[in-house]
C-alpha cells in the first residue's frame, strides 16, 4: 500500500518526506497495559505494510522500552527510508525496581526514573542515550518534550523549564541541526499555547501539538496555526482522537484527554458522530482526517496497541470524506468556520 506523503522543507535543505499517517510509539512502551515483544513487532510490521514511513518515540515511552523495541524492528532496513523522531526533556535513571517511576501508566518497563532536564547538556545527554537505544547514528528530528502545564502542573512551574530550555537545551538544538546532526526540531507539547510561545522566540522547524487541534478542538485556529503557516513550520498531530472519543464515540466511559468524557463532551461527540452517520462516515474516519486539511500539518500519528488498530487508522488514512460532512458540521457550530477542509 502506497500513503501519501507530504514534503517539508522549510530550510531550503532537502528537508524531510513524512507519510500522513505516522506511527505513535507510546503503546510499544506497554502504555496502560503489557504487550508481548511479538505483538510489538506485529503492529510495527502492519504499519510498515501499509505504507507507513514515520515512526515518533520518545525515552518517556515505557522507559526506553519503545526505543529498544523499535531498534529491533528498524535494524537493517536503510536508514533513508524512513523519518525518525524522538525527544529530549527527561533522562532515565537505573533504580531499584520498586522505585521506579511510572506504576499504573507503563507496565512491565524497565526500572528507571525520570529527571526533567532541558538544560544544553541534558539534551546531549538524552540524544547520546536515544542513539543508543535505537541502534541508530542519527536522528531525523528532535523534539523537546512536554513543556506543558499538565505536565509541570502549573504555569509557574512550566516558566521555570521554559526559561531552561531556552537557556539551554533550545542552543545545544540549534547546534546540532547547524552541525547535520538532526535535520530540524521543536517540541512534542500537550497544549497549543506553549507551542505558540517557542514559536514567537526561537526558530523551531516543526511542532508535534498532542490533542489540540481535532474534530473536537480548534482553538489552535484562532493565532497559533497561521503563525506556523506564515513561517512554514510544520505540525505532526498527536492524539487526534482525543485519547479515545473521537474513535470509540460518545458511548459510556469513553476517554477524552486520559480521563472519562465529561458530559458536555459526550454529548458534542454525540452530535458529530451523528452528522457522520448521515454522510456515510465512520467517526474515525472523520477524525483522521479533519487535521489533514490544514496546510501546516504534516502527518498525524495515532497510536494503537494490536494489529487491528493499526488497520483501522489506516482504513481511516485512506477515507474519503464528502464535503457537504464539513459543510453540515460547520452550520451546525461543531467546527470552527475558518477551520481548513479542502
Amino acid at each position: 500500500m502506497a500513503l501519501l506523503t507530504r514534503h517539508w522543507d522549510r530550510r531550503g535543505s532537502g528537508g524531510l518526506a513524512f507519510t500522513e499517517i505516522g506511527f505513535g510509539s507510546a503503546p510499544l512502551g506497554n502504555l496502560y497495559r503489557a504487550i508481548p515483544d511479538a505483538t510489538a513487532d506485529a503492529i510495527l510490521a502492519a504499519a510498515w505494510e501499509g505504507g507507513v514511513r514515520y515512526f515518533d518515540t520518545a525515552p518517556l515511552y515505557g522507559l526506553g522500552l519503545a526505543e529498544t523495541r523499535l531498534n529491533r524492528f528498524l535494524r537493517g532496513r536503510p536508514r533513508d527510508s524512513y523519518v525518525l523522531s524522538t525527544k529530549v526533556g527527561r533522562l532515565l535513571r537505573a533504580c531499584r525496581p520498586d522505585a521506579r517511576d511510572g506504576f499504573g501508566k507503563w507496565f512491565e518497563v524497565p526500572a528507571r526514573k525520570e529527571q526533567y532536564d532541558y538544560s544544553h547538556d541534558g539534551v546531549l545527554r538524552s540524544l547520546e542515550a536515544s542513539l543508543e537505544r535505537l541502534g541508530v547514528d542519527r536522528i531525523d528530528i528532535l523534539y523537546a518534550h512536554d513543556l506543558d502545564v499538565f505536565n509541570h502542573r502549573s504555569q509557574q512551574a512550566l516558566d521555570g523549564r521554559l526559561a531552561e530550555f531556552m537557556g539551554g537545551g533550545y542552543r545545544a538544538l540549534v547546534r546540532l541541526r547547524d552541525e547535520g546532526t538532526i535535520g530540524a526540531f521543536g517540541a512534542g507539547i500537550n497544549e497549543w499555547q506553549p507551542c505558540q510561545w517557542l514559536a514567537e522566540r526561537g526558530d523551531f522547524d516543526l511542532f508535534l501539538l498532542a490533542g489540540r487541534y481535532t474534530l473536537l478542538e480548534q482553538e489552535a485556529l484562532a493565532t497559533f496555526l497561521p503563525l506556523c503557516q506564515r513561517r512554514g513550520i510544520g505540525i505532526v498531530i498527536g492524539g487526534p482522537y482525543n485519547s479515545g472519543i473521537l474513535a470509540t464515540g460518545a458511548r459510556p466511559g469513553a476517554f477524552y484527554n486520559y480521563d472519562p468524557a465529561p458530559q458536555a463532551v459526550l454529548d458534542r461527540v454525540g452530535r458529530i458522530e451523528a452528522h457522520c452517520r448521515a454522510h456515510g462516515v465512520r467517526l474515525v474516519e472523520a477524525a483522521f482526517q479533519f487535521p489533514l486539511r490544514h496546510p501546516a500539518v504534516v502527518s498525524v500519528i495515532p497510536g494503537g496497541q494490536g494489529t487491528e488498530e493499526m488497520a483501522a487508522n489506516l482504513a481511516a488514512a485512506g477515507a474519503t470524506i464528502p464535503p457537504a460532512l464539513w459543510a453540515a458540521l460547520k452550520a451546525e457550530g461543531l467546527m470552527r468556520p475558518d477551520a481548513p477542509v479542502e
